[in-house]
C-alpha cells in the first residue's frame, strides 16, 4: 500500500460523515444515491434520497411508476433530465437485465443517464470493481496533489485524472479508496477556504509545497451565459389555474407551467401584448395584463433566466391547455421557479380581491 492510500484511508475512517448509502452494498440504493447527488448538495440529496426509497423500495417498484409520478417525488431537485433518465433506466434495468443491476463498469454506462463516474461508483461500491471514479472533488484533490496542469472537464483530462486514480487506488479496497478521496475533497480540498493544516497527506501535496493550490485544478474557458426571459399568464377560474405541459426539450421538459412566452430579449408591456395577440392568446388589448410580484431571477449552469408573472383576463387557452385546482397542484410536477412563485406570491388571492 502506498503512503498517499494509507494516510488517506486512515483519515477516511476516523472522519467520515454517516451517510445512508455508505452503509449498503445495494446497487439500486447506490445507482439511485449517485443520480440524486449529482449536482446536489449532501444536504439536500439525503432527505430526496430517502424519499424516494420510501416511495419505490426496489427497481422494479420504480419500472412500474409514471413518468409523472417520478417528476412529482423529482420537484425542487431541478436538472430533471435527471429524473426523466432515472425513471428510463430503472425500465433498462428491468426489462434487459431481469431486474439486477449490471455487475461491471462498461455494462453500467450502458444505463440511460449513468455516465463514467456513476458507473465508477456503482461499480466500486456494490461489486468491488477496481475503477476509479472522476468528479469534480477528484479533479481537485488529484490536481493539487500531483499538480496536473491539464484543465479539467475534457476527454483528455477525464484520462489522465482516470490513470492516476487508478495507479494510487492499486493494492487497497476500491470502494474505500473511491468514498475517501471524494469525502477529502468534499470536507478538505475545498474550492475554497482549504484545509490544508488538516489534510492527511499534506506534506507529500505538490501544489502545498509549491504554494500553488488556489491554482488547481486547472479550469477550462467557461461557456458565456446566455439569457432568456420568460412571461408568464395567470389565467385563473374560480379556485382553479390554468396550467401548460411543456412538451419543448430542454429545461423543465414533461413539468408543467403557466402558460409562457420565452423570449431572448427583454419585451416592454406593449411588445409582451402584442406577442400574446399575435400567438391567439389573448384576443385583444381589452385583456389586462396585470404583474404579481417582481422580476425573478432564476440561474442555471449556463442560462439566466429572467421570469415575470401576469395576471390576465379574456384569455383563450389552447388544447394542451387545463384547469387544475389549486389544492391539486402538488399532483403536478411543477419546476422550482414555479412552485416558489406560488408559495411566495399565492396568486388565486389576488382575483379573490
Amino acid at each position: 500500500m502506498n503512503n498517499f492510500s494509507q494516510d488517506l484511508l486512515v483519515w477516511y475512517n476516523e472522519n467520515k460523515r454517516n451517510l445512508p448509502w455508505r452503509d449498503t452494498q445495494d446497487p439500486y440504493k447506490i445507482w439511485l444515491s449517485e443520480i440524486i447527488l449529482q449536482q446536489t448538495r449532501v444536504e439536500q440529496g439525503r432527505a430526496y434520497y430517502e424519499k424516494f426509497l420510501r416511495t419505490f423500495s426496489n427497481v422494479h417498484e420504480m419500472a412500474e411508476a409514471t413518468e409523472k409520478e417520478i417528476l412529482n417525488l423529482w420537484q425542487g431537485l431541478g436538472y430533471y433530465s435527471r429524473a426523466r433518465n432515472l425513471h428510463k433506466a430503472s425500465r433498462q434495468v428491468v426489462n434487459d437485465y431481469r431486474g439486477e443491476f449490471p455487475d461491471s463498469f462498461q455494462e453500467l454506462k450502458k444505463l440511460k443517464g449513468v455516465g463514467p463516474y456513476t458507473a465508477a461508483a456503482i461499480a466500486s461500491f456494490a461489486f468491488g470493481e477496481r475503477v476509479p471514479v472522476v468528479d469534480g472533488n477528484v479533479y481537485r484533490f488529484l490536481g493539487r496533489y500531483l499538480e496536473l496542469d491539464e484543465p479539467v472537464n475534457t476527454p483528455k483530462a477525464y484520462k489522465l485524472f482516470f490513470e492516476a486514480a487508478r495507479e494510487l487506488m492499486e493494492r487497497v479496497d476500491p470502494a474505500q479508496f473511491n468514498q475517501a478521496v471524494m469525502e477529502c475533497g468534499a470536507l478538505i480540498c475545498k474550492p475554497k477556504n482549504v484545509q490544508c493544516m488538516l489534510c492527511p497527506v499534506q506534506e507529500s501535496c505538490g501544489a502545498f509545497n509549491a504554494g500553488r493550490v488556489d491554482q488547481y485544478p486547472v479550469k477550462p474557458v467557461k461557456t458565456k451565459v446566455q439569457n432568456r426571459y420568460l412571461y408568464y399568464f395567470i389565467v385563473e377560474e374560480e379556485s382553479s389555474v390554468l396550467l401548460k405541459l411543456r412538451n419543448e426539450k430542454g429545461i423543465w421538459q414533461h413539468l408543467y407551467e403557466f402558460p409562457c412566452i420565452e423570449t431572448t430579449k427583454p419585451l416592454s408591456l406593449v411588445g409582451l401584448t402584442d406577442k400574446a395577440i399575435d400567438q391567439d392568446f389573448i384576443q385583444s388589448r381589452k385583456s389586462v395584463l396585470t404583474e404579481i410580484g417582481e422580476e425573478r431571477l432564476h440561474k442555471l449552469s449556463h442560462r439566466n433566466l429572467h421570469a415575470r408573472f401576469f395576471q390576465v383576463t379574456q384569455a383563450q387557452p389552447d388544447r394542451d391547455s387545463v384547469f387544475v385546482p389549486y389544492d391539486d397542484l402538488k399532483e403536478y410536477p411543477l419546476s422550482r421557479l414555479m412552485d416558489r412563485f406560488i408559495e411566495e406570491e399565492k396568486p388565486h388571492y389576488y382575483a379573490q380581491k
